[in-house]
């Protein structure tokens, strides 16, 4: 474990514009220096530098943080060790506590595991790249065009015919049998060891930093099953890894998208055509830690699954984890009995390209395919639609989504919105009934709000009027809870390691990108009066307060007194009568 303090002497020695300067080539524009974002492709500059803030921010894709942030989303790497890069760049030594006796055998088990899985890469490559039993795996990956350079990127290899071959060759390295069988690659069993994989080509699965985790085999023809993969094991966890992360990333940096495929092949169809930014599911279906994985690198999915039904069923599956993620996901379609294989074997990559370019949302995607299977020519069907619906409806986050989905899904049906939001039970309620991380976001940038919060960060003066004035008469949504840890971390202080010191502890991603742009524009602020600019948003609130109260009033007027919104609407109105009162 890094100790606070260094982490506090680094940031301190480091800066940011060095920093990002070895990666993105800045000029000066103002306050800020300017760039052609890392993470999202562009053609105008729209990602800032603060050296003053020691923060950056991208206008295009919402990216910000300071320089330990910066390096962890460029090198894809954890705190831990982007401390470490730094760390050797401002020429810190770290000292970090000694490991207990537990975490020092967990450390030396885990270095045997990942040589284990080396010698084992190196067995299979071996075999395919020079035994005569690798005769057939050659020729098969010849009849499917895959040449030397493409399997070496892959690292491609071929497990032989035997019964103990991997095992034979572990022992004549030294390796102790009985720690390789954790790894489930060797078996032990009556008759002695035995190996998991046999005639088969091998994929060694890899993590995002390139170490061989795990290994998939295939067939060489039709037999079942056509692939197994390496068994769970302390290295290896299928629903947190991505086939070709390690590979893609680079891309997905530049392209701010991720496409996923099914299959290693159609991964490697689509590596070979220049498409970079793939990655593949190990033979699993997605699961939350999949798309959290994919968010923390991509603003953009593409998934492009097979059209058979298992295909849909992955697909509509995804949906519901990125519709719950806030993530953007598309559904790339091929023509009928093609895969990514097949497809760019017959056509040019344009033509690739173009299918992903006409890529509808996988929302309305699933929408479409769902009235096609069930059309709505009469009641029964559409109320049968409507219920399959919903629930994936509940799903979607963006309140201006899901206004224009229930429009367009009312238009699909033909029926009136009323009749939808009935059978939906009431949108306000289901919002309630949500859990909290899938609650429609009602917020959205307020630029008031941004400017209050800047002044908030600016001149510690104010941050006693607005204690004075109550955050919550002032601020609203995620700026509440950013005012809240402005005035909990800052104090009194202007030091701007303490500012950026309250972005990195910041958890909802929403709120880091709010405050790295408040941060990385606020010169404007330099010698505005912010007095006059508190006093007059208080006015404004107090105006629209009122407004407010004036609307619940003449909606009272046309409710039954006993109804339940009769009561939440009377409290509502007390509620904004108090703030209103103290404002």
């Amino acid at each position: 474990m890094i100790p606070e303090e260094k982490v506090r002497e680094i940031a301190e020695r480091v800066s940011i514009l060095e920093v990002v300067s070895d990666y993105v080539q800045l000029r000066r524009a103002g306050a800020n220096y300017v760039g052609l974002c890392p993470f999202h492709g562009e053609k105008t500059p729209s990602f800032n530098v603060n050296p003053a803030r020691e923060i950056f921010h991208c206008f295009g894709c919402g990216e910000g943080g300071n320089a330990f942030s910066f390096v962890m989303k460029m090198e894809g790497v954890g705190f831990p060790e982007a401390v470490k890069l730094l760390a050797r760049k401002a020429g810190i030594e770290i000292e970090e506590r000694q490991l207990t006796p537990t975490e020092r055998h967990a450390q030396d088990e885990r270095q045997q595991f990942q040589r284990i899985n080396e010698l084992a890469a190196d067995y299979f490559r071996s075999v395919l790249l020079k035994e005569p039993g690798g005769q057939a795996a050659r020729n098969y990956l010849k009849d499917r065009a895959v040449d030397e350079a493409l399997a070496a990127d892959y690292r491609l290899g071929f497990a032989p015919d035997r019964w103990d071959g991997l095992a034979k060759h572990l022992k004549t390295q030294g390796v102790d049998l009985e720690t390789a069988q954790k790894l489930g690659i060797i078996r032990k069993g009556d008759n002695g060891w035995h190996d998991l994989f046999r005639n088969r080509l091998i994929f060694p699965i890899r993590d995002h930093k390139g170490r061989i985790i795990a290994f998939a085999g295939r067939v060489l023809d039709s037999s079942l099953p056509k692939y197994i993969n390496s068994p769970e094991s302390p290295l290896y966890h299928k629903s947190a890894v991505m086939f070709g992360l390690d590979m893609a990333l680079p891309a997905i940096r530049t392209e701010n998208s991720v496409i996923i495929v099914e299959g290693y092949f159609d991964h490697l169809a689509l590596y070979r055509a220049g498409i970079r930014n793939v990655v593949a599911t190990c033979g699993t279906a997605l699961t939350t830690t999949h798309a959290s994985l994919i968010k923390r690198h991509a603003a953009k999915v593409y998934t492009l699954f097979d059209s058979d039904a298992a295909g849909l069923k992955a697909t509509f599956r995804s949906m519901e984890l990125f519709l719950e993620q806030r993530m953007p996901a598309y559904v790339v379609t091929l023509p009928s009995g093609d895969d990514p294989d097949s497809f760019l074997a017959k056509n040019p990559v344009e033509s690739f390209t173009a299918c992903r370019d006409k890529a509808r949302p996988v929302f309305d995607h699933y929408v479409r395919t769902l009235l096609a299977r069930t059309p709505p020519d009469s009641v029964d069907n559409k109320v049968r639609v409507m219920d399959e619906v919903i629930p994936r409806f509940r799903k979607i986050a963006d309140p201006v989504e899901r206004d224009l989905y229930e429009k367009e899904i009312c238009r699909l049906l033909g029926i009136a919105v009323h009749a939808f939001r009935k059978r939906l039970g009431g949108m306000d309620v289901t919002a309630r009934d949500m859990p909290a991380a899938q609650r429609p976001q009602t917020h959205q940038r307020d630029r008031s709000q941004d400017t209050l919060l800047a002044l908030l960060i600016r001149y510690p003066e104010a941050r006693g009027d607005v204690r004075a004035f109550g955050i919550d008469n002032l601020f609203e949504g995620p700026y509440r809870h950013l005012a809240e840890a402005v005035l909990a971390s800052l104090g009194a202080s202007e030091d701007p390691h303490q500012v950026h010191s309250l972005l990195e502890g910041l958890e909802d991603p929403d709120q880091k990108r709010i405050l790295s742009q408040v941060l990385v524009n606020d010169e404007h602020l330099a010698d505005i009066d912010w007095r006059t600019v508190i006093a007059n948003f208080k006015r404004n609130k107090e105006q629209r307060a009122l407004h407010s109260i004036r609307d619940i009033a003449a909606r009272l007027a046309v409710l039954d007194p006993d109804s339940e919104e009769y009561t939440a609407l009377l409290q509502q109105a007390d509620a904004l009568r108090t703030r209103k009162s103290k404002l």
